[in-house]
């Protein structure tokens, strides 16, 4: 058995994700576990159908079993993203193989890459913060100098699946793990292009052309049909998702709170509250991120901030590593991996948020912000969902 583990959102899946897959089987991998991220996203945004669809249907492309990536990790920076998902693959004490995309598609060059931007990080720490006080971001900043010193290393962490493939590696360092790291050379369009590459698009192409033309005419042969198929009954019953439909809620949070509240928020930092608080008044969404947006901050960031603040993630939330492990799907060799992991894992896994809740302090503490942002995403539905769904939601388990 050679279980390989994935890091996903697949806000929507699409050709490339199945092509990832595909490769990693070929690598080998008899067992596939993905840790995904639940109902919102690491770009700051609304996933496009609810974490249960998705996990359901992740089981029936490929993946064996799916773990939920607790929200505060999707809605922070790419080192906290890699890093809870990383901890939640080596806690399962049986995944051989962390497997990932790059566009450099070399394990090698990563690793070189990785150890450069390090070396530059602590021996140019003055130079960085000097660029930084200019306006400009952490990763400008630094990229700016490693160009200088090592032009091939820059090039690669220009280019997005790389950097977040850095982080990974970064994070099975910090966490001396025993899993092996392996990368599939990314194919098709940019992270979030549109251009198209043969049958393969972006997820952020997919994503606007649903939401901006309400139609799957365009998207059809980027997609395995079983998706393309869910987002049609999706569309069809007001289940697809839109950030919009949190505009007024968004707007609200912000009118009542005080900067001494959104400095508690994670992420936030150097003062930025007080653009946050002047940025209150603002009549729509697109304003808020106008006004609240310099250099020195990329959109990204500030839209995670947000959605952060409406879910009361704060800065404390992020002291704690996951301290469970949910299951969201599973079939027949995710029950066998399931298997093969008990008396192996160093933190619980369960399917029942309500029972993973009661472990301790702190999974009190996940299990309450996990489940407020599932009332909250079901605000941002066309159909508005009821709440604490999170306590009734039955995992999927597939057998066929």
């Amino acid at each position: 058995m050679k279980i390989s583990g994935i890091i996903c959102e697949y806000n929507p899946f699409h050709n490339g994700h199945l092509h990832h897959i595909r490769e990693t089987r070929k690598k080998g991998a008899t067992h596939i576990v993905a840790v995904m991220s639940g109902n919102f996203v690491q770009r700051g945004d609304v996933a496009i159908m609810d974490k249960l669809e998705r996990a359901k249907l992740a089981v029936r492309s490929g993946v064996d079993l799916v773990i939920e990536l607790p929200v505060q990790y999707c809605l922070s920076s790419a080192e906290n993203f890699a890093a809870g998902a990383v901890w939640l693959l080596e806690s399962l004490g049986v995944v051989n193989e962390l497997s990932f995309g790059s566009e450099c598609g070399n394990i090698v060059q990563l690793c070189v890459a990785m150890k450069s931007l390090q070396s530059v990080a602590m021996s140019h720490h003055d130079e960085i913060i000097n660029i930084m006080e200019k306006g400009y971001t952490y990763p400008k900043a630094i990229s700016s100098i490693l160009n200088g010193i090592d032009p091939k290393s820059a090039s690669i962490i220009a280019e997005p699946n790389n950097l977040l493939a850095i982080e990974y590696l970064n994070a099975m360092v910090r966490f001396s793990s025993k899993m092996k790291a392996f990368t599939v050379k990314r194919i098709g369009t940019a992270h979030d292009g549109t251009a198209i590459s043969g049958n393969i698009t972006s997820a952020s192409d997919i994503r606007s052309r649903i939401v901006n033309e309400n139609s799957m005419r365009l998207v059809r042969r980027y997609m395995p049909p079983i998706w393309t198929e869910a987002i049609i009954e999706s569309m069809q019953n007001g289940s697809i998702s839109s950030i919009e439909r949190l505009e007024r809620t968004i707007l609200y949070k912000l009118r009542t709170s005080t900067p001494e509240e959104i400095a508690m928020i994670n992420d936030v930092g150097q003062g930025l509250e007080h653009r946050i608080y002047s940025a209150r008044m603002s009549g729509s969404l697109d304003e808020l991120f106008f006004m609240i947006k310099t250099k020195r901050y990329t959109m990204a960031r500030i839209r995670r901030i947000i959605l952060s603040i409406l879910l009361g993630i704060t800065q404390e939330d992020m002291r704690y590593l996951p301290p469970y492990g949910r299951i969201l799907a599973f079939n027949e060799k995710g029950r066998e991996i399931l298997s093969q992991a008990k008396g192996k894992t160093t933190i619980p896994y369960a399917a029942s948020i309500a029972k993973l809740s009661r472990i301790s302090e702190t999974a009190g503490r996940f299990a309450e912000v996990e489940m407020r942002a599932s009332d909250v995403y079901g605000l941002s539905l066309e159909t508005v969902t009821s709440a604490q769904k999170d306590y009734r939601a039955k995992i999927m388990i597939d057998m066929e």
